[in-house]
């Protein structure tokens, strides 16, 4: 049986138009008229800023390069350069290597996370300097996955981009003219070198997306299945939603 991707498919223009309105809505009831957003260079934050332009005004949003060690900006800047936004490059490798030298059995997962907290701290402080809101970078597939680092890439004032699948983020980002060499390679949280989402998590983000929108929808596991998906794949899914609940919950506040 062929599985039915079709139905991730969005109306691009549509959707962008009511995503700038939505995010100039948020703006206006919370009184800011500034953002600020980390540009890593990937899809995410490339298609944020391309939002966040087109709802504030380029000169209302400043996006952030937060390199660690050898990691290169150039994407980052490319990104910046195509959106217009204002911009500015931080070095966190000082601050995460000074935690670290104290620390120096961290295994790459806890140094990643690490530097993921470290680019929100910057990007909270600077918000606080520039009078803006935090935008966040997450889509619908890493929140419902809980594959984001809590109080790091998973913190912010609003995210623009919950409603939206990865694939469905692939298809806002050609619609908005985002780089090509952005739109073309795998997509990274950059937790550390050679590191992929899709091979970490151990499926495609059109198979996870595809079950995702379908439990979304209401569908049982099984249905799923029975739509052509492969069960290890589903299996696995709904393995990640359930584990990683607490993270989209919160804290539990007694």
């Amino acid at each position: 049986m062929n599985v039915d991707y079709g139905v991730l498919n969005i109306d691009t223009a549509e959707k962008a138009d009511s995503l700038k309105m939505s995010i100039k809505k948020v703006f206006d009831e919370k009184g800011f008229k500034k953002a600020v957003l980390g540009v890593s260079g990937g899809l995410d934050s490339a298609v944020v800023a391309f939002l966040l332009a087109g709802a504030l005004g380029k000169e209302s949003v400043t996006g952030f390069m937060l390199p660690y060690g050898a990691q290169k900006t150039a994407d980052s800047e490319e990104i910046v350069k195509v959106s217009g936004l204002r911009s500015a490059k931080i070095d966190i490798t000082p601050m995460v290597d000074a935690y670290f030298a104290s620390h120096p059995g961290a295994d790459r997962l806890r140094r990643g996370n690490k530097m993921a907290r470290e680019r929100m701290t910057i990007l909270y402080d600077q918000s606080h300097a520039l009078g803006a809101l935090v935008a966040g970078t997450g889509n619908r597939t890493e929140i419902a996955l809980g594959y984001f680092t809590l109080h790091g890439d998973g913190a912010s004032a609003l995210a623009p981009l919950a409603s939206l699948y990865k694939t469905q983020v692939f298809q806002m980002a050609e619609h908005l003219g985002v780089p090509s060499a952005v739109l073309t390679k795998k997509p990274s949280a950059d937790l550390w070198e050679g590191q992929t989402d899709e091979e970490e998590i151990g499926a495609s983000y059109r198979d996870m997306d595809f079950t995702l929108y379908h439990l979304d929808s209401g569908k049982t596991p099984e249905e799923i299945i029975g739509l052509g998906m492969d069960r290890k794949v589903v299996d696995l899914i709904v393995k990640r939603v359930k584990t990683n609940r607490y993270k989209v919950e919160g804290p539990v506040f007694l």
